[in-house]
């Protein structure tokens, strides 16, 4: 898994099998059955997850218990709540949807990372404007774009999650009803769409 995990830096910079070993030391390799909450709100937790097998999702509750589900994370995804990476009490759920190995980073990994290994700091600098431009796009999308809108940006961001993934948890995540992600769906076939 760490090996998975020193892979997906290399396609992203250049970094060798040595500089990743001089700075690999802290992190942990975690297991986490289906169903098996990962982080609660209100903790302190000071671990990042790169996603090596498996689905987990971040979301929140509202008041009257209703999800709200921010980022899906399948394999090769970052996920983590950066209140935590902040030191702060986090503020998302994290759960696995399917039976998922990680490796847990610490939070300050990345930073820690880029004073051993100074080719790291520009890919820090592009995670941290990539997850931005990221939240960006989705609260703009969840502000002024249609249900059929937001479901083709879904599968295009995601576009092996829709057989993976409830049509209740895709719901949540485009901020509207199961009802009206299957009248979505519907609307789509008849347009010949297929996923």
């Amino acid at each position: 898994m760490i090996d998975q995990f020193k892979n997906y830096l290399k396609e992203k910079i250049a970094i060798t099998d040595e500089q990743f070993a001089s700075v690999s030391a802290g992190l942990k390799v975690k297991k986490f059955a289906k169903g098996e909450m990962v982080q609660y709100t209100g903790e302190t937790f000071k671990h990042g997850f790169f996603v090596g097998k498996g689905l987990l999702r971040a979301y929140s509750i509202d008041s009257k218990g209703k999800e709200h589900i921010i980022q899906f994370a399948p394999e090769n995804w970052l996920i983590a709540d950066r209140n935590n990476l902040n030191n702060e009490a986090s503020v998302f759920f994290i759960d696995a949807i399917e039976t998922s190995e990680t490796v847990l980073m610490p939070h300050d990994f990345l930073e820690q990372a880029a004073i051993k290994v100074p080719c790291l700091q520009p890919m820090q600098v592009k995670l941290l404007n990539n997850s931005i431009r990221f939240m960006q796009k989705r609260i703009n999308m969840l502000l002024s774009a249609t249900a059929e809108e937001r479901y083709l940006d879904f599968i295009k961001l995601y576009p092996n999650l829709t057989l993976r993934v409830p049509q209740w948890m895709i719901a949540s995540y485009l901020g509207i009803t199961p009802e009206s992600l299957s009248r979505v769906r519907k609307e789509l076939a008849h347009k010949h769409f297929r996923p």
